[in-house]
């Protein structure tokens, strides 16, 4: 279980000083590891506009989290044979989620920070809806698939009443291409095997005498052959019927259980060619992904050296991956960073909004290293900018895989930005939680 808090304090000599003691006091308390958050100077345009977006930036960071959720449920469901793997499937650019938010660095070349923000959050959300609906079709096709599969295997092991019987009869049960002569299939329950052995041959006139062969079983009775005249068919069934023998509507053509057998054998190797076992993490970029090299520039240890590397410096193992799973990898990893930029989105715009212009904040990352320890983080950061304002310490952002949040609006003073009145967090509403299991 991982946490993770996303704030921001204006960025006057005052509120960096307090940056540092907040990171002084987690870090000699061990309450959490901190870093800068990264986030260009956009465009801000009007606060109008700001307050369109913020709006609107709430509805698609829901929409990513539901979409990634779904991507990471059907990456589970592929891969139904190495569960076990799942999770170093789940990747955003090659490295683990954490890593990559820890280690953020807004994407340039895919989101440029020079055009308004309306235009980078439309692209955003046109990425996100193009992979939603490529999702859909895809997940459709493969789910049509199972269950055509999970047809057929129904057929293959249910009881001798209601199962397939290509895979059990051969040629050489049948009388075949005989103009008077034909062998049906006899269901007998075990007990009256004896009863079956006795009768069968006066069930019915021209019932070919020791024509009856036992060829399956399964726990509750036998599939018999037995050999008789056509025009005796009706009178036969009727005969059987009523000494409880059951015949299956089975005609032996040899082309109809050969296509039966070739849908199979199709139908497992198009499942299979879904998912590999041989598939390991993405570790090398593809022309999806652009290189992007990721730093972290830890709070009050500016000496500690930058973790980073490129998509071409990462080993590739994915040759052996079926094109929907793979498809879902670099998919899943789209979306994620999708995500965590629309999450750098949504601290600017509220920054703004909280803060005013000119634009100047910090946003800071902070991980809680342990679950008992957050009661205390939020203590530190009421303490830290008390003069601000509580809802400035205590609105956090979460930037999970699967987090779970509660949030309410608090009553009082408006804070203004100019003409413009913001909507806030209460300060003690906000519990995210990040799930990567």
């Amino acid at each position: 279980m991982s946490e993770f808090w996303l704030i921001s304090a204006p960025g006057d000599k005052e509120n960096l000083q307090a940056l540092e003691r907040m990171n002084t006091v987690t870090s000699k308390s061990n309450l959490s590891y901190n870093t800068k958050f990264a986030i260009p100077d956009f465009k801000v345009g009007t606060l109008d506009s700001l307050v369109g977006l913020s709006d609107e930036l709430g509805k698609l960071d829901t929409f990513a989290e539901s979409l990634i959720k779904k991507m990471a449920q059907s990456v589970v469901e592929v891969m139904e044979d190495a569960e076990g793997k799942v999770q170093e499937n789940l990747l955003a650019n090659g490295v683990d989620l954490t890593s990559f938010v820890t280690h953020f660095e807004w994407d340039m070349a895919k989101y440029p920070a020079k055009q308004p923000l309306v235009g980078v959050v439309d692209t955003l959300a046109k990425q996100l809806a193009q992979i939603e609906t490529d999702l859909k079709s895809r997940t459709a096709a493969y789910n049509t698939l199972k269950t055509n599969l999970e047809n057929l295997e129904k057929k293959s092991m249910g009881n001798l009443f209601t199962r397939t019987l290509s895979d059990i009869v051969s040629k050489e049960d049948f009388v075949l291409d005989s103009e008077y002569l034909i062998t049906l299939l006899v269901i007998v329950p075990k007990p009256s095997y004896a009863q079956w052995q006795k009768t069968y041959e006066s069930l019915s006139d021209m019932v070919v005498p020791r024509s009856t062969k036992l060829i399956a079983e399964d726990k509750e009775g036998g599939l018999f052959t037995v050999t008789l005249f056509r025009k005796v068919i009706d009178d036969f069934k009727t005969k059987a019927k009523e000494n409880k023998f059951t015949v299956r509507e089975f005609y032996y053509d040899e082309t109809e259980i050969e296509r039966e057998r070739e849908e199979m054998t199709r139908l497992l190797s198009d499942k299979k060619q879904q998912y590999q076992t041989s598939c390991v993490a993405l570790k090398k970029g593809s022309s999806t992904f652009p290189d992007h090299k990721v730093k972290v520039t830890p709070l009050g240890n500016p000496d500690r050296p930058a973790a980073g590397h490129t998509d071409r410096e990462r080993e590739s193992e994915g040759e052996g991956e079926g094109p929907l799973l793979r498809w879902l990898k670099v998919n899943f990893s789209e979306a994620f960073i999708a995500w965590i930029h629309i999450k750098a989105l949504r601290v600017f715009v509220e920054s703004v909004l909280r803060y005013g212009l000119p634009v100047n904040f910090q946003a800071v990352l902070l991980q809680p290293h342990k679950k008992s320890a957050t009661k205390r983080l939020r203590e530190v950061l009421n303490s830290v900018f008390r003069h601000l304002d509580e809802v400035a310490a205590a609105s956090v952002l979460d930037v999970g895989l699967w987090p779970r949040t509660r949030c309410g609006l608090q009553s009082g003073p408006p804070l203004h930005v100019g003409d413009t009145v913001t909507k806030r967090h209460s300060p003690d509403c906000c519990e995210t939680y990040i799930s990567q299991t």
